[in-house]
């Protein structure tokens, strides 16, 4: 394996870069109605800032948010007062906040009240949000979007692992992810998407994420067990969880490291060896390095010939999120490797802002939810101009609706074709359907996150879904508005129907017709 550090001389360049990167402007968000995909103006020039994803692109309506028919219309009734009703419960506050408590509550350590409340959420959250138990029912449900026109994106939903008996298990989890995805039909499953703390323990991530703060600190501090690697800082980048020198890795956490280095690589050639790619979730802060170092140290191995395996996530709720999605982009396609992003908002604010607070230090997070929603923008213009250059590409997973407007637009003006399979546009499984649905229509390629296993292992992932993103169904109600339309709709026509059938005319022409 490549064991050199990038050149110093290189590294040299990324502060001047980065602050002559902090001197642009940050777009800001404009109210979008509709879009045109006819008009196809020149790619822009690779060494140029990206151009902010702004109204003024904007004109003839094309994606379509507003026709319920169309985008509800091939859902069957029963599923849609389903996830009617379930989005109705997630958006209410109370209801959340008294599920979370029970559920990290001790009687949950009680089998029979356990086995109760886990039916309950099978039938519910789990119903709605993930895509089964089982290796068999994410096939299918995979076979049921897909015939939606929709892709899946595969999410075994482990995290989290502390010993290396559980990250093996872990490992032969996403390699039968890999396996499911190969046996599906061609082009239904877009990525497998896979958690580092699933396959390293937990304490040496943290352990190697000082490390790697440190050495940004100090650059003479030498770690012997590094690999090649792309940036993973930038000069905003917040440190304050490593505030004094670490101690270097003893012999048992180096084996360990070696070991979960082995697990990644052998998921690598395994999406290689099957044509699958592969996208590494992020987490948060305090772990993010050591997964942006095995992240990037794959990458360089795998993403090779103009081929793009293994996919980073971006982030855009950080600070400095933009910065080193530019500097690590930028490096790679000097290196030439193709390197790709799924950009998303993040989903680990309240603890985030909690640990910072709790330490002294400002939250790594953007004050206001503009300034993410800014953020995001700007990172999917930069990433929509690399890819209409012919470098990279990206996943937009936003349940944003005016950031999905804005970059349909922005692809259509850098000339970038629906259907080109360095663009994907995705969003959870069970949430922002009308996006999904609408995107569609408009000839893009769209995805949806499927986590799947067994209810009380998909838990963590269900109870944060919960936390963070409380705010967003309470505040979004495009779907439930929309759902709620074509639902009347149909209550419409069926009472229309019955008096049709029920009148005395209508009796009359039945019988004249036999």
């Amino acid at each position: 394996m490549a064991t050199k550090f990038l050149s110093p001389k290189l590294l040299n360049t990324f502060p001047s870069f980065t602050r002559f990167l902090n001197s642009a402007s940050t777009a800001s968000l404009a109210a979008v109605a509709s879009l045109n995909f006819d008009e196809k103006p020149e790619p822009a020039a690779v060494e140029k800032q990206p151009t902010s994803l702004k109204q003024e692109s904007i004109t003839n309506a094309t994606l379509d948010l507003d026709d319920h028919q169309r985008l509800f219309g091939s859902i069957p009734t029963l599923n849609l007062l389903r996830s009617s009703a379930n989005l109705g419960l997630a958006a209410n506050e109370r209801f959340v906040d008294f599920g979370m408590w029970i559920m990290n509550s001790r009687l949950m350590e009680t089998s029979l009240v356990r086995d109760a409340i886990l039916k309950t959420v099978r039938h519910t959250f789990f119903q709605h949000f993930c895509a089964g138990e089982t290796t068999e029912e994410a096939a299918d449900c995979v076979r049921r979007i897909h015939d939606k026109g929709f892709r899946g994106m595969l999410v075994y939903a482990v995290e989290h692992t502390s010993d290396n008996a559980g990250c093996d298990r872990n490992l032969e989890g996403f390699l039968g992810s890999v396996e499911l995805a190969k046996s599906l039909p061609a082009s239904s499953v877009s990525f497998v998407i896979a958690k580092i703390t699933a396959i390293c323990p937990i304490g040496l991530l943290k352990r190697v994420s000082d490390l790697l703060r440190w050495q940004y600190k100090d650059p003479s501090f030498y770690l012997p067990w590094k690999l090649n690697t792309l940036p993973i800082f930038s000069d905003s980048s917040a440190l304050y969880h490593t505030l004094e020198k670490p101690a270097p890795l003893s012999p048992k956490e180096e084996s360990d490291l070696q070991l979960a280095h082995q697990r990644l690589l052998e998921l690598c050639q395994k999406c290689v060896q099957d044509n699958v790619a592969l996208t590494i979730d992020a987490e948060d802060t305090s772990i993010q390095p050591a997964i942006d170092y095995f992240t990037y140290s794959s990458a360089i191995m795998y993403n090779q010939d103009g081929n793009t395996i293994v996919f980073g996530t971006i982030q855009a709720y950080l600070k400095d999120a933009k910065e080193r999605l530019f500097v690590t982009t930028k490096t790679a396609q000097s290196l030439g490797i193709p390197m790709g992003f799924k950009l998303v908002r993040g989903a680990y604010m309240s603890s985030e802002s909690k640990l910072a607070s709790l330490l002294g230090y400002d939250s790594p997070i953007h004050n206001s939810i503009q300034e993410t929603h800014a953020c995001y923008n700007d990172c999917a213009s930069f990433m929509l101009e690399r890819i209409a250059d012919g470098y990279g590409a990206v996943v937009l997973a936003t349940h944003n609706v005016e950031s999905g407007q804005l970059a349909a637009s922005k692809a259509c003006d850098l000339g970038i074709q629906k259907g080109n399979q360095k663009l994907e546009f995705a969003q959870l499984y069970g949430m922002s359907e009308a996006l999904s649905f609408g995107l569609r229509n408009a000839g893009f390629q769209v995805s949806k996150y499927l986590p799947y296993g067994p209810v009380d292992m998909v838990m963590p992932y269900l109870l944060r879904r919960a936390e963070e993103n409380r705010g967003l169904l309470s505040t979004s109600s495009l779907d439930s508005v929309l759902m709620g339309k074509e639902l009347k709709r149909r209550l419409t026509k069926l009472q229309f129907a019955k008096s049709e059938m029920a009148s005395p005319s209508s009796m009359k022409i039945e019988i004249g017709t036999h």
